[in-house]
């Protein structure tokens, strides 16, 4: 969608919702209460302008650095910019935003009774992503996780209504496993971006270089590097799939989804024999049901 096709829509955030039709897992599902396809779409707006700003993605012409109250010249500034977020997700608890994404936001904060906290993490996600391009261990890369999806699964929670502390743990469980899933899947695209989210200490057991992961295909040892991985994601989804089993109705639905979905896409990975560099394995939507139905049944 073009600036002047957002404009006539006469909603400037538009745009970035549209991206929700393309994100890995289904954002607001037509199944779920309108009130609460409305709410994770707001939520899902704030965590997709965070990620464009932070991976510079917005859409040409600055109407989003505008809207922040950032001038021209330093539209392009990501840290600026996630500056002027944060300033206008404040206004959100405490006056009136700025940003039509985050007017959408602030009735979503009222009814579910949201605090800053987990929009605060998605920002500091994408700072650290402006500085931090390598991560030496696992533990570095869960706290990294602990920022960049975590929040969104507590947000999910919140929403609607079930948070609790034990579901609290299983979502952080599950949504560490999707980022790491999301990273093997984008191994090639993450380097394209000076990006490493591979443990160095993990690349040195397995002999992997840098240089290995600019292949057009992976050889014997990144494939093994990414087997490891992937089984490390594959245990976490299996520690976090009692939160399906936790919820009922439509919710339930929603949550295997997003449990199945990794699984599906950790068996793609396995089905490309762990060649991530080739292109993202991705899996099919017979693939995608059938997993969905393993884990309703409490089989996963």
């Amino acid at each position: 969608m073009t600036e002047a096709d957002t404009a006539r829509t006469g909603d400037p955030g538009r745009g970035t919702l549209d991206k929700a039709a393309d994100e890995n897992f289904p954002v607001a599902p037509f199944f779920l209460p309108k009130a609460w396809r409305d709410d994770l779409m707001a939520v899902y707006g704030f965590a997709r302008l965070v990620d464009d700003i932070g991976d510079g993605d917005l859409a040409p012409g600055g109407a989003d650095a505008r809207l922040l109250g950032v001038s021209t010249a330093e539209a392009e500034d990501t840290p600026v910019l996630l500056d002027a977020l944060e300033a206008d997700l404040h206004r959100v608890f405490d006056a009136t935003p700025r940003h039509p994404l985050l007017l959408r936001l602030q009735p979503t904060v009222r009814r579910a009774g949201l605090t800053p906290e987990p929009f605060l993490g998605l920002l500091a996600a994408n700072r650290q992503d402006q500085l931090v391009k390598r991560y030496e261990t696992y533990d570095d890369l869960l706290a990294y996780c602990e920022l960049s999806a975590n929040p969104v699964g507590r947000l999910v929670l919140s929403v609607t209504g079930t948070s609790t502390p034990e579901r609290v743990r299983h979502s952080d469980a599950v949504c560490t496993a999707l980022q790491i899933v999301e990273h093997l899947q984008d191994v090639a695209e993450d380097l394209g971006r000076d990006r490493v989210y591979l443990p160095a200490e993990d690349m040195k057991r397995f002999h992997v270089l840098e240089t290995d992961l600019a292949a057009p295909t992976a050889g014997a040892s990144v494939r093994a590097l990414v087997a490891y991985e992937a089984e490390r994601a594959l245990n976490l989804l299996n520690e976090g799939t009692p939160l399906v089993g936790s919820v009922h109705g439509r919710l339930k639905l929603l949550l295997a989804g997003f449990v199945a979905g990794g699984k599906a896409a950790i068996r793609a990975i396995a089905a490309a024999e762990y060649d991530v560099l080739s292109g993202p394995p991705k899996p099919g939507k017979l693939q995608l049901l059938r997993e969905v139905g393993v884990t309703l049944r409490g089989k996963g």
